[in-house]
């Protein structure tokens, strides 16, 4: 079996057993991005509790999020931790959005090889933020790595590289150009990271068995 072949495997056996996974769970692109910016080094379960407090404040409008002060920001998305480094992370990524007219399709009609140029260059945002605000905001072909991917394929036993591009490269070439096949992907593989394959796994009831070296290893002899 190729590594394309196995991959193409694991989708499927993770699709046949969660199910679609809709995400991003947010109700326009301006909350993806929010959210991508919020989700850095804590849970999602924070996040939401920060989004809550904006949306209450009806601020999930780049516009009117761009004309509050930094630290009434800080304040509101408090519960996400690091509240005041996030604020201006946040700040800096509405400044680069104004250059857009904080205009949604002028953002799009930009290839995203420019526009993940322009993300990585603005200050605190990374790669795995720049390629998440690209996929599910935007809705371009990047696939998304995080530790979850490097995590759960490695104990699979693909033997992923190091780095980040070089990562993202294989599972690119290997599934095609797919924003849609990219999207369900990564939602799938964030699941079963949650569901089994954790930093302590749960090998014995993980319908992965069969695929993974990790469980042949340790549990196999």
């Amino acid at each position: 079996m190729t590594k394309r072949e196995k991959l193409l495997l694991i989708y499927e056996k993770l699709y046949d057993f969660y199910g679609p996974q809709y995400w991003w769970p947010a109700n326009n692109w301006f909350e993806v991005t929010i959210g991508a910016i919020l989700t850095q080094n804590t849970s999602w379960k924070n996040v939401e509790k920060a989004i809550n407090n904006l949306k209450s404040n009806n601020l999930i409008n780049p516009r009117k999020l761009y004309t509050i002060e930094k630290t009434e920001l800080a304040q509101m998305i408090k519960p996400c931790g690091f509240y005041n480094l996030k604020s201006e992370r946040i700040k800096n990524f509405l400044e680069w959005l104004k250059k857009y007219d904080f205009d949604e399709l002028k953002i799009k009609n930009k290839s995203y090889i420019e526009l993940r140029r322009e993300l990585l260059k603005i200050k605190g945002i990374g790669k795995e933020t720049a390629d998440s605000i690209l996929l599910y905001a935007f809705n371009f072909p990047v696939f998304v790595v995080d530790s979850y991917t490097k995590r759960l394929f490695d104990r699979l036993g693909l033997g992923l590289p190091e780095d980040y591009d070089e990562i993202q490269e294989f599972f690119e070439a290997s599934l095609g150009k797919n924003e849609k096949l990219y999207n369900e992907y990564h939602a799938l593989i964030v699941k079963h990271s949650k569901e089994f394959c954790k930093k302590k796994p749960n090998c014995f009831d993980c319908f992965l068995q069969s695929e993974c070296n990790f469980y042949k290893k340790e549990f196999r002899r």
